[in-house]
């Protein structure tokens, strides 16, 4: 959607973040590295992935 592009590229400008606390879902997963570098993305990952295998925990969320 054009207004998610707007809204998250303007709170990656004023240096804001994309997430609250329910962390980033399928609507905002494409955003995450504008407020990311890829390295910490990976490291996200590489948690979730140690604590939930099964991605039985908040499917389809990224983290």
């Amino acid at each position: 959607m054009a207004v998610f592009d707007e809204i998250f590229r303007a709170a990656a400008d004023l240096e804001g973040t994309l997430s609250g606390e329910h962390g980033i879902g399928l609507a905002k997963a494409k955003y995450l590295p504008l407020v990311m570098d890829p390295g910490t993305i990976d490291f996200m990952k590489t948690i979730k992935q140690a604590v939930d295998p099964d991605n039985i925990l908040n499917p389809g969320k990224f983290v």
